[in-house]
């Protein structure tokens, strides 16, 4: 240990942030130590090679768990992970590894990394182009057009074929910010879908996120509820297949599941999906 005989360990979250406040309750109650590092608000000092949140140096801790990098999934996440690596390179033991993280910030790599692992996902187009775009709605019928960095379906459109304002709309899109275009066939999701958690790869639960209003998402933030839910082998193998595939410490992977009847008919004989978050 570096400091006395109690384990320094930090809480990379946010200020007040529900789930943050949670895990730094149970690090407090077995360590009797409690810090939170927001990202936003630490400093790099090139002289001294340290990195402090407010005058603690982060240098000094023992370890680190990554709770929330900031309030949403945005693009400055990747920067602040590279401090984070700066940080681990010292010999801050870090939960998850920050390399690791960076390789499921962005919808584009975690499909490319799912895609390389075998795990089903959803019929998905990756183009620059807006008129490859209009192509992959006109093939899907209806898509879901999705910033790569985002959290709880937040910047998502939905386009349909026939909608004589469809290359308007994704040009829009693409103009906002959004060079690449990542457009996923929109699955009709029976009014749940699964958070299936695994640490260090290991199983430990499973929520189903409910749809409670007519919104096509079942986020919370478009009125989603949480359930309980206990799910077959399957479902846990598919999911055990995805966060290995990512070497995180603490994995929740998206996960739906279609009736037989429909899986068969719409979606190539499979009757579950992964769905990068």
């Amino acid at each position: 240990m570096k400091m006395g005989d109690t384990k320094k360990i930090g809480v990379v979250g946010i200020a007040r942030g529900w789930s943050t406040e949670k895990l730094l309750e149970s690090v407090e109650q077995e360590t009797g130590y409690r810090i939170l590092i927001e990202m936003n608000r630490i400093r790099y000092d090139s002289d001294t090679d340290a990195v402090y949140y407010d005058r603690q140096n982060i240098l000094d801790l023992d370890a680190l768990i990554i709770k929330k990098l900031g309030p949403e999934g945005v693009a400055d996440h990747i920067q602040r992970l590279e401090i984070l690596n700066h940080i681990r390179s010292a010999g801050v033991r870090i939960f998850s590894d920050p390399g690791n993280i960076i390789r499921c910030m962005d919808r584009l790599n975690c499909t490319m990394v799912l895609r390389r692992a075998g795990v089903p996902m959803p019929p998905t187009i990756l183009t620059e182009d807006v008129e490859e775009g209009r192509n992959a709605v006109s093939r899907f019928g209806k898509a879901v057009l999705k910033p790569l960095f985002s959290t709880k379906a937040r910047g998502m459109i939905v386009l349909e074929k026939g909608d004589p304002r469809l290359s308007e709309k994704i040009l829009a899109f693409k103009n906002n910010s959004n060079r690449i275009l990542y457009i996923q066939k929109m699955m009709d999701i029976p009014g749940r879908d699964l958070g299936v958690a695994f640490l260090n790869g290991a199983y430990i639960g499973t929520y189903a996120r409910v749809r409670t209003t007519d919104s096509w998402n079942t986020t919370t933030v478009n009125g989603g509820a949480y359930e309980p839910y206990d799910p077959d082998a399957d479902i846990i193998a598919l999911a055990h297949k995805a966060q290995a595939a990512f070497g995180l410490s603490f994995t929740c992977v998206d996960v739906a599941r279609f009736p037989p009847s429909a899986a068969s008919a719409d979606y190539g004989n499979r009757e579950s999906w992964t769905f990068p978050a």
